[in-house]
């Protein structure tokens, strides 16, 4: 069994044979529960679903809470797989905030987006030229670096063009961490 980390949380990968769209709306339905825990009405929770499950897409969950539009968004593997390991942050973060691990304050700050938080990171992809889908950090790291050394305003480069490349950077690099 494989083990993921993903925001600091470790646990196992998602094994199922016959994957399905039922298992899908459970997931759904959990990470419903867990929101529902910190007084987030359903009307507020946004999850879309896929009707075939195995297509490599990502999986998201956006709620609003406090004002505030929270998100968290996963694409590494097929549906399935990245809707379970939404549901998995939701519930330990979730939890960690229950049992006093984090503030309110700190779990609104982690999942904090902007409403258009998928075009800008489709953006920062093309700006440092990777494909669409990349999800490898140290690939993103790799261009990140190799273009800021052009553009770095130490260098005689463009301050506003880094300052940019920076905010790239440092938007892919939370959605990976």
């Amino acid at each position: 069994m494989t083990i993921i980390n993903v925001k600091g949380h470790e646990f196992s990968s998602f094994q199922q044979k016959g994957y399905s769209a039922r298992k899908a709306i459970q997931f759904k339905n959990k990470i419903i529960s867990n929101l529902k825990k910190l007084g987030v009405k359903e009307d507020d929770i946004e999850i879309p679903l896929e009707t075939v499950v195995i297509k490599k897409v990502p999986a998201s969950a956006s709620w609003y809470q406090e004002d505030n539009y929270l998100y968290f968004s996963y694409k590494n593997s097929t549906f399935i797989e990245n809707l379970h390991i939404v549901s998995k942050i939701i519930e330990l973060e979730t939890q960690a905030l229950l049992n006093n691990k984090k503030t309110k304050e700190e779990f609104i700050r982690e999942f904090t987006e902007d409403t258009d938080i998928e075009e800008k990171r489709k953006e920062a992809r093309e700006l440092l030229g990777i494909d669409e889908n990349c999800t490898d950090l140290e690939e993103i790291n790799k261009k990140y670096k190799e273009l800021a050394k052009e553009c770095h305003p130490d260098k005689g480069g463009n301050t506003e063009k880094f300052q940019i490349l920076n905010r790239a950077h440092k938007m892919l690099k939370r959605e990976l961490e």
